[in-house]
């Protein structure tokens, strides 16, 4: 009782202060060793990786030399000015130009059909998806029988109805669009089943209240509720559209190697083609990060535009 009454008025909150700081310093410590695995696999595996590919860039590193110099911005002024980039580039942008509306597009159209389907709703989840899910290297035989020029099935259904099919893989005029079949083939499948998650989580009370209000017609219910709520998910599945068009390599490797004439050759192929064949890290490296910068600009505009969504909301 004396300690009690010794003790100052001010002691009880100093003390549960006190108390509630070392609770939250060993919070922070449980959560930093929690933590801490994550960190250091993302040091090793994505920072560290990175960086010395941001400074071998720099450098005119190759493969199979002791040494090497820093040169600066030299690797990227040879970048800019060489023809082989510059197609590249083009074509990768030409490639995802094509794939990544056709995919979105299509996809949307598909989940609202199975959306609106009742029945064999899972199977044609699984059916759509199956491409996605399968090696994209085995199934480049597919493709190259369905594209080959004399007997492959859509040049001989073509002629059914005398049309002279092209050289799918051959013609430097319809090798970029044929890969693109391919690439919106592999596509849809992902950007439906997100399309498809969207579309479940938008309230069915909604179409109701759009039906009161007058939204009689399907297109009218799609463009006043199914839309806009379909906002989020659709800057989304447009930005993993482009990155995954822009990462294009494997039917460019097994299919046709860049040509003809490198009317085919895409940004990662080139990179591994002066990184792996030409063993010029140094050059590769620097390629490498131009397309790490695309990459970063790609989603930092989807952050912006993410943002703004929200705060007009």
């Amino acid at each position: 009782m004396a300690d009690m009454a010794a003790s100052p008025i001010g002691a009880i909150p100093v003390t549960a202060k006190a108390r509630r700081s070392v609770a939250e310093r060993h919070e922070a410590r449980a959560g930093i060793m929690l933590s801490l695995p994550a960190i250091v696999l993302v040091f090793l595996f994505i920072i560290l990786p990175v960086a010395a590919v941001i400074f071998l860039g720099f450098t005119n590193f190759e493969l199979g030399y002791s040494g090497f110099e820093f040169v600066g911005f030299e690797n990227y002024v040879e970048a800019f000015g060489d023809r082989t980039f510059q197609k590249s580039l083009g074509n990768t942008i030409v490639y995802a130009a094509i794939v990544t509306p056709v995919s979105i597009f299509m996809a949307l159209g598909l989940a609202m059909l199975i959306e609106a389907e009742g029945i064999g709703r899972s199977f044609f989840r699984t059916a759509y998806f199956l491409p996605v899910a399968s090696l994209l290297v085995a199934m480049a035989t597919v493709w190259q029988y369905l594209f080959h020029p004399t007997i492959g099935p859509i040049n001989t259904m073509l002629a059914m109805i005398g049309v002279s099919g092209p050289n799918w893989l051959g013609s430097a005029g319809m090798v970029l669009y044929s890969l693109s079949i391919i690439g919106v083939w592999q596509s849809v499948g992902f950007n439906l089943v997100l399309f498809l998650a969207g579309l479940t989580a938008i309230p069915r009370e909604l179409y109701a209240a759009a039906e009161i209000d007058g939204a009689k017609s399907s297109w009218d219910r799609f463009r006043l509720v199914t839309w806009p709520m379909l906002g989020p998910t659709t800057l989304f599945v447009t930005t993993i559209s482009i990155i995954n068009s822009v990462k294009v390599f494997e039917t460019v490797k097994t299919l046709t190697e860049g040509g003809p004439n490198k009317a085919s050759e895409v940004l990662l192929y080139t990179i591994y083609q002066e990184g792996f064949v030409y063993l010029r890290v140094g050059y590769a490296s620097a390629l490498t990060v131009v397309f790490l910068a695309i990459l970063v600009v790609l989603m930092f505009f989807q952050y912006r535009v993410q943002d703004k969504q929200v705060h007009y909301s």
